[in-house]
């Protein structure tokens, strides 16, 4: 039968995976949950509509103006909007959401080329891709109002520009699905996320500070980036309202160029997942597992603190390196104490609500403690299940928690140090009388705390109850 049957063609195997994931779809809102996941799908469905509709209203009335006023150079800058819309807003998403796992259709006899048609027509059903494109038709339609023979060009820059923004983020995003295929770096992706987040209340002290300063500089490294699709796209329309005929074929053999050196790559990522490419955690070899063992082993002893004691010790650290959003999150800290430097010490912009550096010392130092002591009162939060192993260990649980009170407070100890050498040397010495009530201050209250959340953390683990 196998040589008798006709495979079907490209189009066809598109249309019969686009038929199977409809009847998916529509068989699983038969689930009671997945029907309130649709009304939740419609409701942000909504306000994301209403989002695009006055980002569109803008951009007809922008175009229009541009055009009217004879300010077309400006639309490079709007491509240039659209364009890091496009490939910047997915990747805030990729590591906090399922995406569709395209291996799985190699199940279905496809061709390589049906399988790269999927792979770049799924670009288009993301939020960011169908938001750019009626922006762009949006700005089409308030252009071609203003100017009607400018539409031709602004429709042929403009197919260009949707079918570089997609082959580039369907390769970003193939890229970024194999670097988080492997739980470190899903968490070191999730704690830069978090820095970055944590980093954008630099923008208002940097602004206010550096804004009118950097303005020149920004303006003159502008025409640097002609080569990039944005620019390219811009400039393309430009050249055409002046009927500089050079101008435009330049600019849309540049769109042209990055179009196919940006399908040549994404072609070969996706002939790389057709031909079975895993991406998923590596195992090691045996004996390398071995040595690491015996290294293991020979760092269990670490002569000044009894064996119970050291071998907590040494798992806490371990728990804290292989967490990578955890030893990511331990630079929080520090910049938290550059910025507060930034908005409220000495010489920033808000002078009115500087403080001095013999009262910015304490407040940093209490605010940080209670940032880092946090974790204290839930100290048994990465044994998870494997807690009833204490229970059936030689070990008291007094030497389990001196072993987790002495890494905490080194970790403290390590944390505050740098915080402290970051203020001094943002906003100077505090003062020997307050840098010594402060220290003293602080040690009471990590002592204090450390008992309450040791209590803490023993009466309040949940109870194992038995299957039956």
């Amino acid at each position: 039968m196998a040589d008798v049957a006709r495979l079907p063609r490209v189009f066809e195997q598109i249309a019969l995976i686009a038929g199977l994931r409809w009847r998916i779809l529509k068989n699983g809102l038969q689930r009671k949950h997945n029907v309130w996941d649709l009304i939740g799908m419609i409701w942000v469905a909504f306000f994301s509509g209403s989002l695009v509709l006055g980002v569109g209203i803008g951009l007809f009335a922008g175009g229009y103006a541009m055009v009217s006023h004879n300010r077309v150079s400006w639309f490079a800058l709007v491509y240039w909007g659209i364009f890091l819309w496009w490939q910047v807003f997915p990747m805030f998403l990729a590591g906090f959401g399922s995406n569709f796992d395209f291996t799985n259709l190699l199940r279905f006899p496809l061709s390589l080329r049906a399988f790269y048609l999927l792979g770049l027509a799924y670009g288009f059903s993301d939020f960011a891709a169908i938001s750019s494109m009626c922006w762009i038709v949006a700005l089409i339609a308030g252009a071609g109002v203003a100017q009607a023979n400018l539409v031709p060009a602004l429709l042929g820059v403009s197919a260009l520009f949707v079918l570089l923004n997609v082959t580039m983020e369907r390769l970003i995003g193939s890229w970024l699905e194999k670097i988080l295929a492997k739980r470190r770096s899903r968490e070191i992706f999730v704690g830069v996320f978090i820095i970055c987040m944590v980093s954008l209340n630099f923008l208002n002290p940097a602004v206010q500070r550096w804004g009118h300063t950097s303005r020149p500089t920004i303006m003159h490294s502008i025409p640097y980036l002609w080569w990039l699709p944005g620019s390219l796209a811009g400039n393309a329309i430009s050249a055409s309202s002046v009927l500089d005929i050079r101008g435009v074929l330049a600019n849309v053999m540049g769109l042209c160029g990055w179009a196919v050196l940006l399908s040549a790559l994404l072609w070969r990522r996706f002939a790389a997942q057709y031909a079975g490419e895993v991406m998923s955690e590596e195992s090691r070899p045996a004996a390398l597992r071995k040595t690491e063992k015996k290294a293991a082993l020979a760092e269990e002893d670490l002569g000044f603190l009894a064996p119970q004691v050291a071998a907590v010790v040494i798992k806490e650290f371990r728990y804290l390196t292989r967490n990578g959003m955890a030893f990511v999150s331990l630079i929080i800290p520090p910049l938290m104490v550059i910025f507060f430097t930034m908005q409220f010490g000495p010489g920033s912009p808000l002078k009115q609500h500087s403080i001095k550096p013999a009262m910015f010392f304490p407040g940093i130092m209490a605010y940080l403690l209670l940032i880092l002591v946090s974790p204290a009162y839930n100290s048994f939060a990465y044994e998870g299940k494997g807690m009833q192993s204490y229970f059936m260990a030689p070990v008291r649980f007094r030497d389990v928690l001196l072993g987790k009170n002495l890494f905490l407070g080194a970790l403290i100890a390590l944390e505050l140090g740098l915080a402290f050498a970051v203020l001094v040397f943002r906003v100077g010495w505090p003062g020997t009388p307050m840098f010594v009530a402060t220290l003293t201050g602080g040690t009471f209250a990590i002592v204090g705390q450390l008992a309450i959340a040791n209590w803490s953390s023993l009466v309040s683990r949940r109870r194992w109850r038995s299957a039956n």
